[in-house]
């Protein structure tokens, strides 16, 4: 276990302003090392922009009401302290700048790793702002190559990650999905917290779902597989499709509220937190089998709701989503076990950071 002493600080590593399933897993780290482990924990806000942003925090998570610093005082560069810094290249390069302090990588992803370690070959590395503006412009998920997936995997194959210089600066790993344990099983010690917890709000409007008001409604991230939705929408012309993007939480909320069926066919690089989010609010989720939602671990839903993306499936799945429609009461039942391990998940967290974390 890793022990945080009466006098011991813990410092989250988070990009500034930054709202993310994987920045929202930090903020739910700080809160509960604070109030459940009773430890002096604080969000380390970096590449913080003043003169765009009036503070570090992201909106979204000033509930979690924990206190954060921009920088780590040199004086706090010591081995009684704790720095957690994600997977992600920003992250792991944080680690060279401090000497003593103990260290621990928090992967988030799998893909987003592999991503950062392409960017940092020097034949890449210049081409890295143009790749994300890139990818936004094409809905497409974080790739050393925007337009082949191939590519990608090619890349994981050479890579090892054991041989990355930055990974062996770390004291300690922590992984949040069962897919990601078994990715980097080499590195020790390995620690699970598994990303199960959604944030309150979803919970709490759970239980005030109509089921009568719902509509025969797709719900969808564009940012999520989109080329593979693409062509699910176009076969499937009689049916309204919702994306949901550029949305506070609370559109997000009404929209899940009033849709049949949430789809997502992304990589799925962690657990992803949109299809517990539609599950919780009583929609039925489709998902594709790539990355974490192969594991029922990490995507809590039934395996006959999960296909993987090829052209002769898409009328499987369109047949899939015209039976939610059809015959939504029953259908709704079949993810009554995926709820309830979604509304357990904030006890779970907070199990399994005493299995890792110990005050002395």
């Amino acid at each position: 276990m890793i022990e945080i002493l009466k006098t011991t600080k813990v410092y989250i590593a988070c990009p500034a302003n930054s709202a993310s399933g994987g920045p929202e897993f930090l903020h739910q780290l700080g809160h509960h090392l604070i109030n459940d482990l009773n430890a002096d924990a604080f969000m380390y806000y970096y590449n913080y922009n003043s003169n765009k942003f009036k503070t570090p925090i992201h909106s979204e998570y000033e509930s979690y009401k924990v206190p954060y610093v921009l920088e780590i005082p040199k004086d706090e560069d010591k081995e009684e302290n704790i720095l957690i810094v994600p997977e992600i290249l920003s992250g792991l390069l944080l680690l060279s700048k401090y000497k003593s302090i103990r260290k621990l990588v928090c992967f988030l992803s799998v893909d987003n790793y592999y991503f950062g370690r392409a960017l940092f070959r020097k034949n890449v590395f210049f081409f890295q702002r143009a790749l994300n503006k890139l990818m936004k412009l094409m809905h497409k998920p974080l790739f050393f190559d925007i337009n082949s997936q191939k590519n990608l995997e090619k890349f994981v194959k050479e890579y090892d990650y054991r041989s990355d210089n930055l990974l062996k600066l770390a004291d300690f790993y922590m992984m949040n999905s069962y897919r990601g344990l078994k990715w980097f099983s080499d590195l020790k010690p390995m620690y699970l917290l598994p990303d199960c917890y959604i944030n309150s709000r979803f919970i709490q409007e759970s239980n005030n779902i109509d089921l009568a008001k719902k509509e025969n409604v797709v719900i969808f991230n564009p940012k999520k597989g989109y080329e593979f939705t693409k062509q699910i929408i176009k076969f499937a012309s009689d049916i309204r499709f919702i994306p949901i993007e550029n949305m506070t939480r609370e559109q997000v909320i009404n929209t899940i509220k009033i849709a049949k069926v949430y789809i997502d066919f992304g990589n799925f690089p962690g657990p992803e937190r949109i299809p517990k989010e539609a599950t919780m609010l009583g929609c039925c989720v489709i998902t594709g089998k790539r990355g974490c939602a192969e594991f029922f671990e990490d995507v809590p839903i039934p395996d006959n709701y999960k296909f993987e993306d090829k052209e002769e499936n898409i009328p499987k799945i369109v047949n899939k989503i015209k039976d939610c429609f059809d015959n939504f009461e029953e259908r709704h039942k079949d993810f009554n076990n995926s709820r309830e391990i979604i509304r357990g998940g904030k006890n779970r967290f907070v199990e399994d950071l005493r299995k890792i974390f110990l005050k002395v």
